[in-house]
Formats: structure tokens, sequence, C-alpha cells
């Protein structure tokens, strides 16, 4: 923000970021083709989903909490 003012990440977002490299991790090990691969890989493909949907929930809430917050808001491109 233009007054020097970071917002870090939501502790959930964490949380996923370290699930999704485990999960990345024990599909790296599976054998290609195989049963166990495919359903490792469904399984990373939907946290994937909800990954995505943890930052756009987080993006939402911020942006209304700072037109909430403020009269004027400007971006500059």
């Amino acid at each position: 923000m233009s007054d020097g003012t970071k917002i870090d990440a939501p502790k959930p977002l964490k949380k996923r970021i370290k699930k999704l490299r485990k999960l990345s991790k024990l599909l790296s090990k599976k054998t290609k083709d195989s049963k166990r691969y495919e359903k490792a890989r469904v399984r990373v493909a939907k946290f994937h989903g909800k990954l995505k949907d943890t930052r756009t929930d987080f993006l939402h809430k911020l942006s209304t909490k700072i037109i909430r917050e403020n009269q004027t808001v400007v971006l500059e491109v």
C-alpha cells in the first residue's frame, strides 16, 4: 500500500501450500501410468483447485476491506 503497509498471506494458505508440497512429492515417487499414480495425480489436481479458492477468497475479502475503509482507491497501471 502507499503508506508502506504489507499484508501477509493467511494461515490457511500457508498450511495448504505445505500440504501441496507433500502431495507433489508423493506423486513424483509413483510410477507413471499406474493406478496409484493416477489417484495421486487427481488428488493433486483437486488440491490445486482448493488452493486457488483459498487465494481468491483472501483477495476478495482484502479488496472489500480496503474499499470499505477508504473513500477513494487509486490504481496505477
